[in-house]
């Protein structure tokens, strides 16, 4: 899972680098993707996950054990 979210999916798009007198040439836009340990007390054991800055803040709002618990429905594991 190269540049891909773990949690909300997002990878790089494309698009355009465009220069002062318009020309266009394509371009890559990559998620700012971190790798970030969490600690589920619930099961006593460090997570590695590869997330969006924006997923962080996810898990900050809603809480690991729930953001957990829908990635195991969807059949990923961790």
């Amino acid at each position: 899972m190269a540049r891909v979210c773990q949690i909300t999916g997002r990878k790089p798009v494309t698009g355009h680098k465009v220069s002062f007198s318009n020309k266009k040439a394509k371009r890559r836009f990559l998620p700012n993707l971190q790798t970030k340990r969490f600690f589920l007390a619930e099961e006593d054991r460090w997570v590695t996950l590869k997330l969006t800055a924006d997923s962080i803040r996810t898990i900050n709002k809603r809480g690991l054990m729930n953001v957990v618990k829908e990635l195991r429905e969807q059949g990923q594991t961790i």
